[in-house]
């Protein structure tokens, strides 16, 4: 059993995606409709989620781009309004994601009461976003430091839009990043949201990783989701559950309910419910 049975309730969990308009500060943030709309935008995708059966949601900044690595106050800010509005119809465990800054994430989650932060805490990268460097020693002290030690941290380990400066085997960065820094769950991902992780490289990791919770991250569809779901913990899931699985769209309950669908069945196969 993993700390996903006690954290989000299941094994071989779902975590599906509440994907936040632009807000604030962002380029294609809407002025005229202003923030009661990303509010209202993000009830409607929460409470579709919600209703479909997922086991948790993950609210992210989908769509600041393009991404900072070092976020402004105001992405934060806006996001924490947004959280602390929807806190009263949040039923499930939920967890943030401040693309791409693991304090700003850590920092949110403090202030929200979230149980999980997905980001990129280690490694240096070349990607769209510049050279992207990391300090995960000083993250997870800042983690302990404003009262965050029972976060739970979900390493990023293939980063979407990026690869290593350099070349180094996937068992490597698998065998260092949990020796070194003892995270909750790895997450493997295809290049971009929505994209499918590659069956192979999760099985590697999942092999080095052992008892290391191991997430497949982008890309879990109805026809492959039991296919990663053998191998994987669990998974994140934001595209496939929009509107004709398009990643622009908002949440279609209809999706969500048939892919869950699939995956409780699966669990109930004596697979860890």
């Amino acid at each position: 059993m993993t700390w996903l049975k006690e954290v989000i309730g299941t094994e071989k969990a779902i975590i599906a995606m509440c994907h936040l308009l632009p807000m604030p500060g962002d380029p294609l943030y809407n002025k005229e409709k202003g923030m009661d709309y990303v509010i209202e935008m993000a009830r409607k995708d929460l409470l579709a989620l919600q209703e479909g059966g997922v086991d948790a949601v993950m609210f992210s900044n989908e769509f600041s781009l393009p991404y900072l690595t070092d976020v402004k106050t105001e992405t934060v800010a806006a996001m924490a309004r947004i959280i602390g509005e929807l806190m009263p119809l949040i039923q499930i465990p939920f967890g943030v994601n401040v693309l791409w800054d693991a304090k700003k994430s850590l920092d949110l989650a403090t202030a929200t009461g979230a149980k999980f932060v997905r980001e990129i805490f280690t490694g240096v990268y070349a990607s769209d976003f510049g050279i992207w460097n990391t300090n995960v020693g000083e993250t997870i002290r800042h983690q302990h430091r404003i009262g965050a030690s029972d976060v739970k941290l979900l390493f990023n380990i293939v980063p979407e839009a990026a690869k290593y400066l350099a070349e180094r085997e996937i068992e490597s960065i698998v065998r260092s990043t949990v020796f070194n820094n003892r995270p909750d769950a790895l997450c493997v991902s295809g290049l971009i949201a929505g994209a499918e992780t590659d069956d192979q490289i999760l099985k590697r990791v999942k092999e080095t990783a052992m008892d290391t919770v191991v997430l497949a991250n982008t890309g879990i569809r109805l026809d492959n989701v039991e296919r990663q779901l053998s191998v994987a913990d669990g998974a994140v899931v934001g595209t496939t559950f929009k509107f004709d699985g398009i990643f622009e769209n908002h949440v279609d309950v209809k999706r969500v309910k048939e892919l869950m669908s699939k995956v409780k069945t699966f669990r109930g196969q004596g697979v860890g419910v």
